[in-house]
């Protein structure tokens, strides 16, 4: 045991240096902490894990194994690590940190944690933690001097890095030991307030505002009343821990409103209302897929006893004023809830008036930033769907397609389109083969029925999903067999191809014989790159080979336009031997199957 005791410390000990002695290597020290005041060093948290002949230390750890069971017992007793193992190990890492504390290597806290296989099973520890005071003064000092004239009194937009380093640091225990909600939620506010121009970067800041408060209350908040479990998926179950009850029994107001444009400022003061705050910007501001979350939040809320979070759930999140969402008219009643992505539409009166009056209530609700993957509970005697096979028989799609029976509105329908469409976005009643982007049915419905849409099909194709949406496919051959293939429809037809899938099939070749028309397409096509070219060929022509023998039977110009889009498909001209060569390489990784798979055998030459 001695031998075995004395390489698995040298083989931990020197693993340590080795990890440390890389880091001081590094030559970007300086300039990494100078992006930001708010930055004191690199790293504040490594983790060693002991494997006997292949032990790790790193300062990510992604705990992919934590919940696997090692098939081999450790050789040491969890008595021996915390006793014997550990506090030598602890010395090592502490002696590092004595030469590096000054250093930009290492922040104003650092924490020291091991993984060890023992005879009782996989045993985890934080071994140290260790405080700079020095270091953690002058940060405090930073955040405080950041804050008053960054955002209490600046004007200016913030950069995204800066938002990074300040939402975590704002709910770190060891800089604030007491959590000032009603400050904190303010300052995340004025950081939105200050990018309200600038989108992008405003979802940037908008991404670590609530990456810094989920954090919080799942590794904070939440396990002073839960108990908390890793399920197969990689998700918290919680369990509430026997007489657990909020602190306070005087609930504040929960969330302030979020919107931009009011005034209101908060005034909850309880940790409850930073954990609302949390669930409201998941729900308003995440992808569809992380939204189970911020309700999840809200029912833990509730179980604790909140009435704020009760009232959320059946009321919505209270971001929005009441006029926005609650109308009820003669002709129509209309409620919204952004908690689950809920419209609850009546129409009394199958009337225009009516559907005018709920299209202009989404749109409104989706300008002030109601989630996008809603859905649509409907109640209307009218069961109408668009012509198209394979889209969700859903009450979002029934309403949509009732709204498009009246011409009047179709300039009302392209706005809710336009505002609706976004990248990543589904419609909550829809899944699988079936899901489709917020503004599919609006941007369907008229691309069918009048060419003056064309210009919205391509600009919602442009914002298509295509590794995950697959009803394109269904739209696109409704499209040709309702409005065939002319001048007018050739470039929304070409854009919506480039979002097409391999099992989409078009039986369009008759059309082409007029060679106007196939001269437009090929003009069309030749402002793609080769790859996007082919993927717009092969539901037309499908593999390679059948579009070469069209060529060798064509004459005149009609062979000289075929010949056009095989080069265009990445194929030099055919020449006298009519033999067709791949002119270039693929240089997309995502296409190369499909290559292979549809040149046959010309890919061999």
């Amino acid at each position: 045991m001695s031998t075995l005791y004395n390489q698995a410390m040298e083989e931990m000990i020197t693993t340590i240096h080795e990890w440390f002695d890389e880091q001081e290597k590094r030559d970007d020290l300086e300039s990494v902490v100078k992006r930001t005041t708010l930055q004191m060093g690199i790293f504040n948290d490594i983790v060693l894990d002991y494997k006997p002949g292949r032990t790790t230390v790193d300062s990510l750890d992604l705990g992919l194994d934590d919940d696997v069971k090692s098939k081999q017992a450790g050789a040491f007793t969890e008595e021996q690590v915390r006793n014997e193992i550990g506090p030598k190990l602890v010395e090592v890492v502490q002696g590092r940190l004595d030469k590096l504390a000054d250093t930009p290597l290492i922040d104003y806290r650092f924490t020291f944690r091991g993984k060890f296989p023992t005879t009782e099973g996989k045993l985890q520890l934080t071994l140290l933690e260790w405080i700079n005071d020095e270091k953690r003064h002058l940060l405090l000092e930073r955040i405080h001097t950041y804050v008053d004239k960054k955002l209490e009194h600046g004007t200016y937009p913030t950069k995204p890095l800066e938002s990074f380093f300040l939402t975590s640091h704002l709910l770190d225990p060891k800089l604030f030991p007491e959590l000032d909600v009603a400050w904190t939620i303010r300052q995340y506010d004025r950081i939105q307030e200050l990018n309200q121009g600038r989108p992008e970067a405003l979802a940037e800041h908008r991404g670590e505002i609530t990456r810094a408060v989920t954090a919080w209350a799942e590794n904070q908040f939440l396990p002073q009343y839960y108990d908390v479990q890793s399920s197969p998926y990689r998700t918290n179950e919680y369990s509430l821990k026997p007489g657990a009850t909020l602190e306070s029994n005087v609930e504040t107001q929960a969330v302030q409103r979020l919107d931009e444009h009011e005034k209101a400022q908060t005034s909850g003061t309880q940790p409850i209302d930073l954990l609302l705050y949390a669930a409201v910007m998941i729900l308003r501001f995440e992808p569809s897929y992380s939204k189970s979350k911020g309700v999840t939040f809200l029912e833990l809320a509730k179980q604790l006893g909140s009435k704020r979070a009760a009232s959320m759930m059946t009321e919505g999140s209270g971001t929005y004023a009441k006029d926005d969402i609650h109308v009820k008219t003669e002709e129509v009643e209309c409620k919204a809830n952004d908690v689950f992505a809920l419209m609850t539409i009546h129409i009394r009166k199958e009337e225009p008036g009516a559907y005018q009056q709920a299209l202009t209530f989404i749109t409104h609700l989706l300008k002030k930033g109601f989630p996008k993957g809603y859905k649509i509970k409907l109640k209307s005697s009218v069961k109408q769907y668009l012509p198209i096979k394979g889209l969700a028989k859903s009450d979002t799609h029934r309403f949509f397609a009732n709204a498009l029976e009246y011409p009047e509105l179709h300039p009302l329908l392209e706005e809710y389109a336009r505002e609706a469409i976004q990248e990543f976005e589904f419609y909550e009643d829809t899944e699988g083969e079936k899901s489709c982007m917020p503004g599919s049915y609006a941007t369907f419905g008229l691309g069918l029925v009048d060419e003056r849409y064309f210009p919205l099909v391509e600009y919602y194709m442009g914002e298509v999903d295509d590794e995950h949406q697959l009803i394109q496919d269904k739209f696109i051959a409704a499209f040709v067999e309702k409005q065939g293939v002319t001048t007018q429809s050739i470039p929304a037809l070409i854009t919506s191809l480039r979002r097409s899938t391999d099992s989409l099939k078009l039986k369009i070749q008759s059309e082409l014989e007029n060679e106007e028309i196939l001269e437009l397409l090929v003009r069309q096509i030749q402002e793609l790159e080769h790859y996007e070219a082919e993927r717009v060929l092969y539901p037309i022509f499908g593999k390679v080979e059948k579009l070469t023998t069209l060529a060798r039977k064509a004459e005149g110009r009609r062979k000289e336009l075929l010949l056009e889009l095989l080069q265009a498909a990445g194929n030099e001209d055919v020449h006298k031997t009519n033999k067709i060569v791949l002119c270039e390489p693929v240089k997309h990784f995502r296409e190369v199957k499909v290559y292979k798979e549809r040149w046959g055998e010309l890919w061999k030459h």
